[in-house]
């Protein structure tokens, strides 16, 4: 059933709030009997959206995805709700009061710039998804700062909006995951032409893989990442161009660039720090080693090595124990000697795969030691370091 009316309408509410903590494991013979008394569509309509609701916790929270309605495109697609606020309060903070809300998907952002206090018009041209998206602002009470409009986002005109969001699609269902900026949709190129005719502000949202000389000179470009995972990157307009930085979430704790040189490569001391993913991503990596006092391992390896232990919010850190090449029988000797039961296994520069590794060096734990193995390059060489999160 690709019509969300059905389940906005009482019966379909009832039936949602009746499924909606359903085990998927006994989502078969609750589907038998509910269609006892509901047509047989619209309970599996209902039971597909206790799916989405579930998996939509873990980026919306229990109570907002409890009465929320998803697609499963929206669902994959939408914003982490902590990333959508950062990023509202920005907007705010910055004096925008109006947003379009351009490719604005089941209305995940607009729904955060809503809570900010700014009025939204939001748009999208799949009906399924602006239906989605006008639901939600309704069941959580935002329908009166929120507009929804089904349309082709080249089309609207925004000349009354202080700002532009544009969340371009970069996902085909032919070609999947899209990396060319121009083969977004709608294209980079014209998500740019519509931020710089935003009369306050503008931000796009990119892939974090966006080359940097893809960057526009009038943009800021802010890579976000959120509890250690990489998010997004964003384009920002009427801020500060040629600025780059990298923010992390909850915090938040931002990093700016300063124009640093590459750190210089150094041998493997007492602690190495491996940067947080948008720190990697902004190329922001000489930011963090400069008050560490450190330097690569490699001159292509984004892992920081210092002699002293210096606590940043931009790297974790881990005390190093032993450096040697790669060896796969060594290692399996040595955390056998060690009586090591937990080995988690990091790479950066390497083709092997963690859990091939630790198939192969841990196939039966031998006690309650744990070990972290970094998989990389030393000076050129395949190495392998071990150690533990610094204390």
């Amino acid at each position: 059933m690709n019509d969300l009316a059905p389940l906005l309408a009482p019966e379909g509410r009832a039936l949602l709030d009746e499924v909606r903590d359903t085990d998927p494991a006994h989502e078969l013979a609750v589907a038998t009997r509910l269609r006892r008394d509901h047509p047989a569509e619209l309970v599996s309509a209902a039971l597909g959206q206790a799916r989405l609701r579930q998996r939509a916790v873990a980026k919306f929270g229990a109570e907002d995805a409890a009465r929320m309605f998803f697609t499963p495109n929206g669902v994959e697609q939408s914003t982490r709700r902590g990333v959508a606020a950062y990023r509202a309060e920005r907007l705010r903070a910055a004096g925008v009061r109006s947003v379009a809300d351009l490719c604005c998907g089941i209305g995940g952002d607009a729904i955060a710039l809503a809570r900010a206090g700014i009025r939204v018009l939001a748009v999208d041209r799949d009906p399924q998804t602006a239906a989605a998206a006008r639901a939600n602002a309704d069941a959580l009470g935002l329908a009166g700062l929120i507009e929804v409009r089904e349309a082709d986002v080249t089309e609207v005109d925004t000349s009354a909006y202080d700002a532009v969001f544009v969340d371009p699609a970069r996902r085909s269902s032919k070609r999947g995951r899209i990396f060319d900026p121009e083969a977004y949709s709608p294209p980079l190129s014209w998500a740019v032409r519509a931020a710089l005719k935003a009369p306050r502000a503008a931000a796009l949202k990119v892939a974090p893989g966006i080359p940097h000389e893809a960057v526009p000179a009038e943009a800021e470009a802010e890579w976000i990442s959120d509890g250690g995972d990489v998010k997004e990157a964003v384009l920002w307009f009427g801020t500060a161009p040629g600025t780059i930085r990298a923010t992390l979430l909850p915090g938040p704790r931002t990093l700016v660039s300063r124009g640093l040189p590459d750190p210089a490569v150094r041998p493997v001391g007492r602690y190495l720090y491996e940067p947080d993913g948008a720190v990697i991503r902004s190329h922001l990596v000489a930011e963090v080693a400069e008050p560490l006092d450190g330097g690569l391992i490699d001159p292509t390896i984004a892992y920081i090595t210092a002699d002293t232990l210096n606590p940043t919010p931009y790297a974790t850190a881990y005390e190093i124990t032993d450096r040697l090449p790669f060896n796969v029988k060594k290692l399996k000797a040595l955390l056998r000697e060690r009586e090591v039961g937990v080995l988690t296994v990091k790479k950066r520069g390497s083709a092997v795969e963690p859990e091939e590794l630790r198939r192969k060096a841990l196939p039966k734990p031998h006690g309650t030691a744990s070990v972290t193995v970094f998989l990389t390059r030393v000076a050129g060489a395949p190495t392998m370091l071990l150690g533990h999160p610094a204390r």
